[in-house]
């Protein structure tokens, strides 16, 4: 196979534009998978990380902005972690140290796996995706930009660029449960965001759906009870009913990882769990 390496997005586009049936090629922990065991051949490879515009990350206090090709080593320590505490909780349960020195969130997304552990935290966070194209830039909410297990909205040509979403004045975290205790795809997983700000919570759900899934109820609820702003201890009626309505909202399947009925409980679990926290 031939492989281009561009040095800047003027050099990546025009790869892109001579070359638009190519693979792109971040830190590879998805691809190689497909190419060791799956049979995958691509024809040709375009190689993403001297693209310095891919590999930076900048908050001006109010927003966060992460490059497509940010490694997880680099957002579970440090200022990321101090300002997006979810996302560095989710980045230390992706795979092996090695794995999360190479994989990007811009693979997670681009791979847009239910069970990415990335995605819940975007999701809850509001998350906007910066896509660059043949006929320029555009963005789309998280939301939007899934569309089924492994599809996204990226048309012919497109690349991921970067992730926005603002800085949350509160408490947020993430969970996730699986086969085993560590370097394991999420059987279910969760992100509650409180934030005092806008006096709001935010639900999300992965690996429990044919995307991430929001849950607009559980939300509302949370909201009514429990001041985002000046949060009480939950009470035991308060947990199980939120938990209730976590796990209503939750459409998972029955597959080699697990049933359909025990992700259903695991996330009601995750949610009572991570509300309880969040209240402390």
């Amino acid at each position: 196979m031939t492989v281009a390496l561009p040095r800047n997005m003027s050099e990546l586009r025009a790869a892109i534009t001579a070359d638009p049936s190519a693979t792109l090629l971040g830190g590879g922990t998805d691809l190689m998978v497909e190419v060791n065991l799956h049979g995958r051949r691509p024809g040709s490879i375009i190689g993403l990380r001297r693209v310095d515009e891919l590999s930076r990350w900048s908050s001006d206090g109010r927003t966060v902005r992460i490059g497509a090709g940010v490694p997880w080593g680099e957002m579970e320590v440090g200022e990321i972690a101090r300002l997006v505490p979810a996302l560095a909780e989710a980045a230390r349960t992706v795979g092996s140290p090695q794995i999360r020195a190479a994989g990007t969130l811009g693979g997670n997304l681009g791979t847009c796996s239910p069970a990415g552990d990335g995605l819940p935290v975007l999701a809850a966070l509001d998350a906007s995706i910066e896509i660059d194209g043949p006929t320029g830039r555009r963005t789309t909410p998280l939301t939007g930009f899934m569309t089924g297990p492994k599809r996204n909205d990226l048309l012919p040509g497109e690349l991921i660029v970067a992730v926005d979403f603002p800085v949350v004045d509160g408490w947020q975290g993430y969970a996730k449960v699986g086969t085993r205790n560590a370097m394991v795809i999420a059987t279910a997983s969760c992100c509650l965001v409180r934030d005092a700000g806008r006096g709001t919570w935010a639900v999300a759900l992965g690996a429990v759906g044919p995307t991430i899934l929001r849950c607009a109820e559980a939300e509302a609820f949370l909201a009514a009870e429990i001041p985002a702003a000046r949060p009480t201890t939950p009470s035991d009626a308060v947990a199980r009913e939120f938990a209730r309505l976590v796990s209503s909202a939750s459409r998972p399947i029955d597959d080699h990882r697990s049933t359909a009925d025990y992700r259903r409980h695991a996330v009601g679990v995750l949610a009572r769990r991570l509300l309880e926290r969040s209240c402390r």
